[in-house]
């Protein structure tokens, strides 16, 4: 018997293996986005080889084939109408200082403060019309429609939170954020624009708001105290971007 029969038929032997089944399911089941629909009669791509795999094998359960409706069901996320979404602008918070401080102070007390800490932030956030995406840990990812709300927001959010005390401790949030195009996938977003507010985030110090060159070009910078920091570098970041520590004037 040739090599050729005797590796085709090792490969079939894998693909209808049914712990490779159950594996590439699980794969399918975690694939961002809804699961695979083909729409009859759609000329689009996705569709196209959604049919084709679906058709693959008559029916017979097939490792390679749910591995492929897996991929296809990424690629309809994140090339439906909308993924890409509008601009945005992403705004990160952290807190200065809390690991070593959550070291010594105990799960109670670090719950209770992350309590308080999400709460102030989170509604201070929806009072400038932004939405928390999601939590942290010590911080949150929120966005807004606009530049400037994020920026009130931010401030806002550094100053209400430096006004906790818990047992003689007071918290100092820094934060960060710039404006873009990122995808929205499962009430989430993500890409390049996300990275860039994180990093910008994490070069703040504490109670600073740190914003993006982008970001502050869509302001009116005179309702502002801006001051250019220089040398700033971030893995993953433009290495041309330019971020700005913002006060805003009412503050």
């Amino acid at each position: 018997m040739s090599e050729e029969p005797r590796a085709r038929r090792w490969l079939r032997d894998a693909d209808r293996h049914a712990v490779a089944i159950r594996a590439a399911r699980a794969v399918r089941r975690l694939a961002p986005g809804a699961d695979v629909v083909a729409l009859p009669g759609s000329d689009r791509p996705s569709d196209r080889v959604a049919r084709l795999l679906e058709e693959a094998g008559g029916g017979r359960p097939s490792a390679a084939r749910e591995l492929g409706l897996a991929a296809v069901r990424t690629w309809q996320a994140f090339s439906r109408p909308g993924a890409a979404g509008g601009e945005v602008t992403i705004l990160f918070t952290d807190l200065v200082g809390f690991s070593s401080w959550a070291l010594d102070a105990g799960d109670d007390s670090v719950l209770r403060l992350l309590r308080e800490v999400g709460d102030v932030t989170g509604a201070v956030v929806s009072r400038h019309g932004g939405k928390v995406v999601k939590s942290l840990g010590d911080g949150v990812m929120a966005v807004f429609p606009a530049a400037g709300a994020a920026i009130g927001a931010a401030a806002e959010a550094c100053t209400a939170v430096s006004a906790i005390t818990l047992d003689g401790y007071r918290p100092q949030l820094r934060a960060g954020l710039h404006t873009g195009h990122p995808r929205r996938v499962r009430g989430d977003y993500l890409g390049v624009d996300v990275n860039v507010a994180a990093r910008v985030a994490a070069a703040a110090t504490a109670g600073e708001v740190l914003v993006s060159g982008p970001a502050l070009a869509t302001v009116d910078a005179a309702g502002y105290v801006v001051r250019r920091r220089r040398r700033f570098r971030a893995k993953g970041a433009p290495r041309d971007l330019e971020v700005y520590s913002v006060v805003p004037r009412h503050t």
